[in-house]
């Protein structure tokens, strides 16, 4: 159900390791229950970001919701394609959706973050509760 090589984050980020960096984006939960994805608000490269506090902003046709990184760090990149196609958050969440690319701080902090069956027993008890 979620890609067992990420870690995930109870906000519903995703994060997956890519030699030095941290590839970031939103979950399929998270697009699913935000609808169309109409604009997508992200750091630039350069900006400090700190782990589990807010660092961007998507909107969809429901809401406007916080992207908060999964770690502290720097952003190395911005996903381009986004800014003209942020639909694409919606179609492949985990790939061509991707929001960040992070230079994390303390590349330990990765290890802390969900695995793929910590997420789906998060989601079971927030749904039940």
């Amino acid at each position: 159900m979620h890609p067992e090589e990420l870690r995930y984050t109870k906000e519903h980020e995703w994060a997956r390791r890519e030699e030095t960096s941290l590839r970031v984006g939103i979950t399929h939960h998270a697009q699913d229950a935000l609808g169309d994805i109409v604009y997508a608000d992200l750091p630039s490269p350069g900006t400090r970001v700190q782990a589990m506090q807010p660092c961007g902003e998507v909107e969809s046709t429901k809401s406007v919701s916080d992207i908060y990184s999964p770690v502290t760090g720097t952003v190395r990149e911005r996903n381009p394609a986004l800014d003209e196609s942020p639909e694409l958050v919606n179609q492949d969440p985990y790939g061509e959706g991707w929001m960040l690319l992070i230079d994390p701080a303390d590349p330990a902090q990765y290890d802390s973050l969900l695995s793929a069956a910590d997420y789906q027993r998060f989601l079971e008890t927030e749904a039940s509760g």
